[in-house]
């Protein structure tokens, strides 16, 4: 693809990239839910993830003064400097995608959050996915090496989120439903933003939510697949969502999606979900998206009427800056160009370099949601 036609095909797919992420975002969501709150009591707030910026002004934004104290903990790019203004507001970055010592540290400041939260007083907590790395509080013996290589073996095994989950949590005094326990005596209530499949409080952030009843999902995959969705059709294509979610390794999930719109009427299909990539022992540049962005380039190859998006919802794909990637027919004539072979790439989990080589990165920056991934694929001539 070449030209202002391929340029305007690719605005297209960021315009529906952009409208799914504004209808999962952090503080929109959190301020819409907590709007018609008239509960007149102080609440303490307790924010974590990599939403944890965009939803803790959310609750500001609705509670405005009835917020007594509030702590953040995010990725470190991903602390929002408008909450410098709110003095009340402690903020921590923790480490991700490995959990590291800021994790401990922040792990340590949540049980301080929580020892000074007055008894019989009210207590939000606002959860979304990337937790599970950014904070921990590590059971008596479990050493952070330990924790460490759990995080490093899920990543090069392609270990899915939810058993990966399920082992953190093992290791843990926070996660699996302690959280809440923490702050006895308080009214605890839950919101969350879902990155795992079925929206399962006790799967988010390993669960940190797990035994508080009555959690309020604030925004997941659905919720951003359907904005896409009535964005596709105000713009005058048919769209076509498809019916199962993405899972197992990144590069045959990207041929069966290829092959699936092919065969499929729509001129726009919509995918959603989370894969895994098996790293080798030294991975290149790149993540999930960017791997199944370049194995769908082989199969649209030659194939100008073709492009595919495929990225994270939270602007970050793996351990990469990046959200994930656009290509299209001529992506990999371009990539050949540059001096990179497409095989080669994949092979050695770099499709990061050949992506920018070829011009087709997307860099959002930090969303503020995290619902996991999206792929859109268009057939425009």
């Amino acid at each position: 693809m070449s030209g202002a036609q391929g340029d305007q095909r690719r605005e297209l797919l960021l315009q529906l990239y952009r409208a799914a992420l504004a209808a999962v975002d952090g503080r929109r969501r959190v301020r819409a839910v907590l709007a018609a709150d008239r509960d007149e009591r102080s609440v303490s707030i307790l924010s974590v993830g990599k939403a944890a910026s965009a939803m803790m002004l959310g609750a500001l934004d609705a509670l405005g003064a009835r917020v007594a104290r509030g702590l953040v903990v995010a990725p470190e790019d991903g602390l929002a400097h408008e909450l410098r203004m709110f003095q009340h507001v402690s903020c921590l970055a923790g480490d991700h995608p490995v959990p590291g010592e800021r994790s401990l540290a922040a792990g340590g400041a949540v049980l301080a959050f929580a020892d000074a939260t007055p008894a019989g007083s009210r207590v939000l907590l606002l959860v979304s996915g990337g937790a599970s790395s950014l904070l921990e509080v590590l059971a008596p013996g479990v050493t952070l090496a330990r924790l460490q290589r759990l995080n490093e073996w899920a990543h090069s095994e392609a270990v899915d989120i939810v058993a990966l989950n399920a082992r953190r949590a093992s290791l843990s005094l926070v996660k699996a439903g302690r959280l809440p326990g923490l702050f006895r005596g308080s009214a605890v209530e839950g919101l969350m933003i879902s990155d795992v499949p079925g929206d399962d409080p006790a799967v988010v952030a390993s669960g940190l939510l797990a035994t508080l009843p009555g959690v309020t999902l604030v925004g997941c995959l659905d919720d951003a697949l359907d904005a896409a969705m009535r964005a596709a059709r105000a713009r005058g294509l048919d769209p076509r969502r498809a019916p199962a979610r993405l899972a197992g390794g990144a590069a045959a999930a990207a041929r069966e999606a290829c092959h699936e719109f092919a065969v499929c009427k729509a001129n726009l299909q919509l995918w959603g979900g989370e894969t895994v990539v098996r790293l080798p022992t030294h991975p290149g540049r790149g993540g999930r998206c960017q791997h199944f962005a370049l194995a769908a380039a082989q199969q649209i190859a030659g194939h100008p009427e073709l492009v595919v998006l495929a990225a994270g919802t939270d602007g970050r794909d793996g351990a990469s800056e990046d959200a994930g990637a656009i290509v299209d027919g001529d992506t990999l004539a371009r990539a050949r160009d540059a001096g990179f072979d497409a095989a080669q790439c994949l092979e050695a989990a770099d499709s990061g370099s050949l992506l920018e080589a070829a011009g087709d990165l997307i860099y959002t920056g930090p969303t503020g949601t995290n619902v996991g991934d999206l792929v859109i694929a268009l057939r425009l001539k």
